[in-house]
């Protein structure tokens, strides 16, 4: 069973900083390519940053400069950090996986239940 696990939303203050992390399971994590979603209400699910298999790391416009995503292959876990977060940053943020398991051959997205960031003074 696939199961994608975000974490470490919440209310933070215009600048502030806050650091999700998604922990995967039933994957073949290390060959994954994984990436960050957000969808604020009203507004369409929108892609925020991606990292490949390999380490290459790329962000939406909003973003870069402000975000960053690592991954950790041995604790098959993806993360993003958030820095001078803004109010316009606040949504629900969900991770994706664009991976293969042990028992299909084939390559399925696979999303995570998501989690809140609120950017508000």
């Amino acid at each position: 069973q696939v199961q994608l696990v975000e974490s470490g939303g919440g209310l933070v203050q215009p600048g502030g900083s806050l650091r999700l992390s998604c922990a995967a399971s039933g994957i073949i994590f290390s060959s994954s390519a994984m990436g960050w979603y957000r969808q604020a209400p009203g507004k369409q699910r929108e892609w925020v940053a991606g990292i490949s298999s390999g380490g290459f790391a790329n962000y939406a416009d909003s973003v870069r400069g402000r975000f960053t995503i690592s991954r950790d292959n041995a604790r098959n876990t993806v993360s993003l950090q958030m820095n001078s977060l803004k109010p316009e940053d606040s949504a629900v943020y969900y991770c994706k996986s664009y991976a293969r398991t042990r028992y299909d051959p084939g390559w399925y997205d696979y999303w995570g239940q998501g989690t809140q960031v609120t950017v508000s003074s």
